[in-house]
């Protein structure tokens, strides 16, 4: 038996291996884990056991990963989403497991010698395949570059739902083993014990939280800081877990306490690598369970456990999306993607196998059937546009109106310019061209549909396309324009975008922006007028600036800048890179802009701007449009219904004076 450094080298070692060759092949690093669980594990080669020691590593990864999720909880974006989390998601929850439970009925009466299980099994059985793998989908999803979509935040929706439901199905699982005349009883008083935790680390742990983070960080180590991130972590997960509930809800609250403070965003860059290397492990052990002999000997039952839960739970998603107003092609992307069973399923399978609730073969035939459905998932998910397609005629309509919305905004503008990407780059280029009185029209790469519409509001010229697609140029009046830059440092996605334009207008003179000059001959040579490395440009300016404080004239300081430019980055091309060339700046201390719609019943509505002390939070409130006119924004300025209030400040900033226009 191997001892624990042993077993714990023998895991990482396996995940390195795996994770190396599945992206080899440009396959998920989910999927590269639950293969080396597999093979590793007792059921196949045998070197790993499915110990103690592999349970702690994976309880370790859920904690982490529920601790992220919490760090995303906040009470402004849960009234914002409160009809999909607890609209969609609830009823998605409540009619998965009843359906799980008629499933498990008729199954019962088809197959009476094979499974036989009672409604409180049925019921369990029901929690566990109701839950989808929040770390599989939301990590496509943003490799995806689709977690802002509309489909992205319906998904993410149900999701939270149904990590939230994991607590009382945790509390109720246990409480259906106990004898009936005990349920009431068994129930009242874990519940009870539940509302007393939360009161205590949700209210006083609240009011503890950013007094307590505030002596840290006075500290200035980043060694304490951390620290203290780990301490909070389990010392909350450890307070749920005494009190007889799950150490995921514990993580959960500590994430949920500190998404409320300013360290929120440090915090979720600290925690990212504990999170992702645990979470692989519990993936690891997950594969470490499926029983491949068991699997083979009745492959036609797992297959049926396979197929039917994932297939019940994609029809009901997808109706469900559809009935809460979304459109088909955004219901039929919710359903694929949570049709797979999830980690915590396995959590909750598990703690039904150990109640004796259900029989240990139809456990392993279950955990084998959900462990294939998450195999599956991330090949369902790269095939869902294609799949939506044939089974939507209508998808095909909403794409085409899209492009004629763009191919409308721009058919009466000639000579402008086209800015692929609307982020930071793209709205300082477009706002330079309105101060200029040159016409623009920007396409925003699907990542933010919230960042579209906020800045449609704010009055600015952009649409929701992709410029990588030949049909999206061609709307924003490709052969028409002047001039096209790719404000987004992204090679792949900037060759397709050349390649179009040189079919298409190979006249046309197209700027890209880079990280730093490592692709620029492979961009020139795709037909890349002009590749501004930001990298490169950010040290031209460091050494401007500190020539002139050293007392060199700016005259000459222009002249050897300007040199160095012309002499196209060739003596630089070759510095090392470090750890501080990573692209990832702190970009929660950026101040930015952010607008606000008022609906109707809000606090806001009938206050000014005064009353509402906003400067106070540190947003500041640049511009109020009504209707299609801007309005003064003096302190008497009275609010109502419908207006659109820009603001001005850091992301932590905005975060609260949303929540003070949206709640009061």
């Amino acid at each position: 038996m191997l001892s624990g450094l042993e077993l714990t080298i023998l895991l990482l070692g396996s995940a390195v291996l795996g994770v190396v060759a599945f992206r080899s092949f440009h396959l998920p690093p989910m999927l590269g884990y639950l293969v080396v669980g597999i093979v590793i594990g007792p059921h196949a080669l045998g070197f790993a056991d499915d110990n103690a020691t592999t349970h702690a590593l994976a309880e370790f990864g859920v904690v982490f990963l529920m601790f992220s999720i919490g760090l995303e909880f906040s009470l402004p974006k849960l009234t914002a989403m409160r009809h999909i989390v607890f609209g969609l998601g609830m009823v998605q929850v409540l009619l998965t497991i009843a359906a799980t439970m008629l499933f498990g009925w008729v199954l019962a009466l088809v197959l009476p010698q094979v499974i036989n299980i009672s409604w409180q099994a049925a019921f369990a059985l029901g929690g566990a395949l109701t839950m989808s793998s929040t770390a599989i989908v939301s990590k496509l999803l943003t490799e995806r570059l689709e977690l802002e979509t509309e489909h992205g935040r319906r998904i993410i929706g149900i999701l939270l739902f149904q990590d939230l439901a994991l607590v009382p199905l945790l509390i109720v699982v246990p409480a259906l083993a106990e004898h009936s005349g005990n349920l009431l009883a068994t129930l009242a008083w874990a519940s009870g014990k539940a509302v007393v935790v939360l009161v205590l680390l949700l209210f006083i742990g609240q009011k503890l939280m950013r007094r307590w983070f505030q002596i840290v960080v006075r500290r200035r180590s980043q060694e304490l800081f951390m620290l203290n991130l780990l301490l909070i972590t389990l010392a909350s997960a450890w307070i749920t877990e005494r009190a007889g509930l799950s150490l995921a809800l514990g993580a959960f609250i500590a994430g949920m306490l500190i998404s409320e403070t300013e360290y929120k965003h440090q915090v979720e860059e600290d925690i990212k690598s504990f999170r992702d290397v645990l979470l692989g492990l519990f993936f690891i052990t997950i594969g470490m369970l499926l029983n491949l002999r068991l699997v083979l000997e009745h492959w036609w039952l797992v297959l049926l456990l396979l197929i039917g839960p994932v297939f019940l739970k994609f029809v009901l998603i997808a109706a469900l999306a559809k009935i809460f107003r979304s459109s088909t092609g955004v219901a039929l992307r919710t359903g694929l993607a949570l049709a797979q069973a999830g980690e915590f399923g396995f959590v909750l399978l598990n703690q039904a196998g150990g109640l004796q609730l259900v029989d240990p073969l139809l456990v392993q035939l279950i955990l084998a059937s959900m462990v294939l459905s998450m195999l599956a998932a991330p090949f369902i998910l790269a095939k869902s546009d294609a799949i939506v397609m044939k089974l939507s005629a209508n998808e095909w309509m909403m794409q085409s109106l899209a492009l004629t919305q763009i191919a409308t905004r721009t058919m009466a503008t000639k000579k402008h310019v086209i800015i692929a990407g609307f982020g930071r780059s793209g709205q300082s280029l477009a706002k330079l061209l309105e101060e200029e009185g040159i016409g623009y029209h920007a396409l925003d790469l699907d990542l933010d549909p919230d960042r579209v519409s906020e800045a449609r509001a704010a009055g600015a010229q952009v649409s929701y396309g992709d410029a990588s697609r030949r049909e999206s140029l061609v709307a924003a009046g490709v052969h028409r324009a002047a001039v096209l830059v790719i404000t987004y440092a992204s090679t792949p996605s900037a060759l397709k975008v050349l390649h179009h334009v040189s079919e298409l207008a190979p006249t046309l003179p197209v700027i890209v922006r880079s990280y730093d000059d490592t692709d620029l001959d492979k961009l020139r040579a795709a037909g890349a007028t002009e590749v501004v490395p930001e990298a490169l440009e950010g040290s031209l300016m460091l050494a401007s600036h500190a020539l002139v404080m050293l007392g060199v004239p700016l005259r000459r300081v222009v002249h050897r800048v300007q040199a160095s430019r012309d002499e196209r980055y060739a003596a630089l091309r070759g510095f090392f890179h470090g750890v501080d060339d990573a692209p990832d700046a702190a970009d929660h201390l950026q101040v930015r802009l952010h607008t606000v719609a008022l609906p109707e019943g809000v606090k806001a509505i009938g206050r000014t701007l005064d009353w509402l002390g906003l400067p106070d939070l540190g947003a500041e409130v640049t511009a109020v449009r009504r209707g299609r006119n801007g309005i003064d924004t003096t302190p008497e300025t009275v609010l109502q219904a419908g207006d659109v209030l820009v603001l001005r400040g850091a992301a932590e900033a905005l975060s609260r004076a949303e929540g003070r226009l949206l709640q009061g």
